[in-house]
């Protein structure tokens, strides 16, 4: 990303995975974040595959985008004890979109059923039918096209999902649990659930 200055550079590749036997248990971690255990399975022998392709395009006049979309399949680590379908395959797909002008970078994604952003979401097979976020920041210092280097920048991002029961937080409904209290029930009939977010954020890079 940094040393492409063609104005149209573009790479595809494509993944073919052959499991020819099951895999290992994997190991999960606790809802309390520190406490480790196996998970009581693997994923079963099956194959996988997935593609993908990225574009780059800076411009004399300083403006870049870098474009990346991908499409395929995958499988958890291991898997949410109450989905009934464990170690489910997911085909996933979505892409992703960086433009920089000068200080300003927009960036943006798309996803469907894919997993979230934490570890934990492939780890317990979490997905979500849909996720889409926008952030726009303006740079403090002097630009840079990799995000990862250290920088000084001032942005706002919004996230919004749709939640459905292979999803954490969805609730179509509710059951009468124990001494008659109402619990919620993933698996109870109804429309998928969505949620959003919009933060502000200062990096300061030293």
């Amino acid at each position: 990303d940094v040393r492409e200055d063609a104005e149209f550079a573009l790479s595809a590749g494509f993944v073919f995975r052959r499991h020819h036997t099951t895999a290992d248990a994997a190991i999960g971690v606790l809802a309390d974040g520190r406490t480790p255990f196996a998970f009581p399975g693997a994923t079963p022998a099956r194959d996988l595959w997935e593609t993908n392709v990225r574009v780059v395009s800076k411009r004399a006049n300083g403006l870049g985008l870098i474009l990346r979309g991908f499409v395929g399949t995958g499988e958890s680590n291991g898997f949410n004890p109450a989905d009934t379908e464990q170690f489910r395959k997911v085909t996933r797909y979505g892409g992703d979109l960086r433009v920089i002008q000068g200080p300003v970078r927009f960036e943006t994604f798309a996803k469907f059923n894919d997993w979230g952003p934490y570890d934990y979401h492939r780890d317990f097979n979490f997905t979500f039918p849909v996720q889409l976020m926008g952030d726009v920041s303006w740079s403090l210092g002097t630009p840079e096209w990799f995000p990862g280097v250290p920088g000084t920048r001032f942005g706002v991002r919004g996230t919004w999902r749709t939640l459905d029961r292979h999803s954490p937080r969805f609730c179509p409904g509710f059951s009468t649990g124990p001494g008659g209290s109402q619990v919620c029930n993933p698996l109870a009939p109804g429309d998928n659930g969505r949620e959003w977010e919009i933060r502000t954020y200062l990096h300061i890079g030293l």
